[in-house]
C-alpha cells in the first residue's frame, strides 16, 4: 500500500489564467523507517568528523569512544530490564534476526525445529527457509482473522526436539501485537529458547525481557527516528551462541559490534532517538490510538454516507 500523499492546493493565478499547484507530503509509511530527528543527527555529526576514532584503539583518542557506546548499550539495556553485557550492537534489524535464528541452528544440538507464524517479517521467514534447505523443520503457525497468534496452538505445536519458537512482538503490516509474555512462559516451561522481533515494538511500547520471558529480542534503530545501519540483538546471559560474522570479536567471543566495532555516531544515534521515544511515550501512545480512532470513525462515516 501507498502510504505517501501528494495533497495538492489548486488556485487561478491573476493575470494568465493558469493554475499552479502547490503539493504537501504527508508520510504515513513510519513502520517501514522514520526520518532522523534533529537533535539526533546533531549528537552524531561529531563521531563522523572529530571524534571519529575506532573505540578498539588502545590510544586515549579512541577509547574514549567505547565509553560512547558502552552508555549506549547501558540506556537499551535499562530499557529492556536487561544487563548491558546483553546487548550486542549490529547492523540492523534484519542482521539480528539472521544472527539469532542461524545461531541458534548451529549451536544447539537437542534437535532440529523451529516454530514460527506465517505473517513474520522476510528476515525471518527467508531464514527459516535457508534452514529449511539444510535439514530443518519449520512449524509455520497460522494466525485469526487480527493478525493474533493462538497461544495453545504453538504450544500444541512443540515436538521434543523444538529447539527455538520465534514469533514477532508487533505487527508491521496491520499493527497486531502478539502475546509474547505468554509465548515465552510456554516456551520456558518447554524448555526452548523464545526470539521476538520487536523491530515494531521496540521504542513503542514497554518491554520487558525478563517479566516477557524473552530469550533473544532484535530491534532496529531507524524505525524510531535513528540512523539506518544500526541494530541490536539482545541475548540473554548463559545462552550459548557463536558469532554471525567472524573477526574481531569481543572479549565474549562472539559477534563483533556493528560488524567492525566503530559505529560511534550510529550507537549515539539509536541512543539519542530511543532517549527522545521514552520521555514522550505515553503522549505517542495516546495520539496514535486517538488518530486510529478519528480515521476509524471517518472512514465509517464516508461508508454510510
Amino acid at each position: 500500500m501507498n502510504a505517501v500523499l501528494h495533497l495538492s492546493l489548486t488556485s487561478d493565478r491573476k493575470g494568465n489564467g493558469k493554475r499552479a499547484k502547490m503539493g504537501k507530503l504527508i508520510y504515513m509509511d513510519h513502520a517501514a523507517t522514520t526520518a532522523v530527528r534533529p537533535e539526533v543527527l546533531d549528537a552524531m555529526l561529531p563521531y563522523f568528523t572529530e571524534k571519529f576514532g575506532n573505540p578498539s584503539g588502545v590510544y586515549t583518542f579512541a577509547s574514549r569512544n567505547k565509553d560512547v557506546i558502552n552508555v549506549a548499550r547501558d540506556i537499551i539495556a535499562d530499557s529492556l530490564g536487561a544487563k548491558p553485557e546483553e546487548i550486542y550492537f549490529t547492523g540492523g534489524g534484519s542482521e539480528s534476526d539472521n544472527w539469532a535464528l542461524k545461531a541458534v541452528a548451529a549451536f544447539q544440538d537437542k534437535g532440529k525445529h523451529i516454530i514460527t507464524t506465517r505473517i513474520e517479517h522476510h528476515a525471518i521467514l527467508h531464514t527459516c527457509q535457508y534452514l529449511e534447505k539444510r535439514g530443518f523443520d519449520v512449524t509455520y503457525l497460522d494466525v485469526d482473522e487480527k493478525g493474533m497468534v493462538d497461544p495453545d496452538r504453538l504450544e500444541s505445536a512443540i515436538r521434543p526436539d523444538t529447539i527455538l519458537i520465534s514469533v514477532m512482538a508487533a505487527n508491521n503490516e496491520i499493527g497486531t501485537i502478539e502475546p509474547i509474555s505468554r509465548i515465552g512462559a510456554i516456551a520456558h516451561e518447554h524448555g526452548i529458547l523464545f526470539h521476538t522481533d520487536a523491530v515494531q515494538a521496540y521504542g513503542q511500547i514497554p518491554l520487558d525481557v525478563n517479566a516477557m520471558n524473552i530469550d533473544m529480542l532484535s530491534s532496529s534503530g531507524h524505525k524510531l527516528n535513528g540512523p539506518k545501519g544500526i541494530g541490536f540483538l539482545y541475548i540473554r546471559s548463559g545462552i550459548k551462541l557463536g558469532s554471525f560474522i567472524h573477526g574481531g570479536e569481543r572479549k565474549t567471543g562472539r559477534n563483533r559490534e556493528c560488524t567492525g566495532d566503530c559505529r560511534n555516531g550510529q550507537s549515539c544515534g539509536a541512543c539519542d532517538a530511543l532517549n527522545g521515544r521514552s520521555d514522550e511515550a505515553g503522549d505517542r501512545y495516546q495520539r496514535s490510538y486517538d488518530t486510529q480512532n478519528f480515521i476509524g470513525d471517518s472512514l465509517f462515516q464516508t461508508e454510510r454516507t
